[in-house]
């Protein structure tokens, strides 16, 4: 079974926000770092934002700064990912994941993934 399981894409407009929750499946993952990935047609996977376990740290790709929002609740061992402004250019296959590490803002390492969730902005 897959381990995360995202939620909360959808068809918007430009300029409308969403709110993507990745919820666990048969683990625990409160004490690990968080990261969400994104891969668009015809390009490479990237992250987009990372969150560390304790939830005091995070990090943004450019693209998305001033715009996203990662956060957690370790109590309900959930992670969310608050898009606002949303552009066309944000038109992606939304990826949560998991890294035993605590924190890993560059991609260095993610062990858990969920199996995505579309995001389509149209203009």
């Amino acid at each position: 079974q897959v381990p995360l399981v995202e939620s909360g894409g959808g068809l918007v407009q430009a300029g409308d926000s969403l709110r993507l929750s990745c919820a666990p499946s048969g683990r625990t993952f409160s004490s690990y770092g968080m990261g969400w990935f994104r891969q668009a047609p015809g390009k490479e996977r990237e992250l987009v934002a990372a969150i560390s376990a304790g939830g005091g740290n995070t990090y943004y790709a450019d693209s998305v700064k001033g715009r996203f929002t990662c956060s957690r609740d370790n109590a309900k061992n959930t992670v969310y990912l608050q898009m606002n402004s949303l552009k066309p250019e944000d038109t992606a296959v939304y990826y949560c994941a998991a890294t035993v590490r605590l924190f890993s803002p560059y991609g260095q390492r993610y062990d858990y993934w969920g199996q995505g969730t579309q995001v389509t902005v149209s203009s």
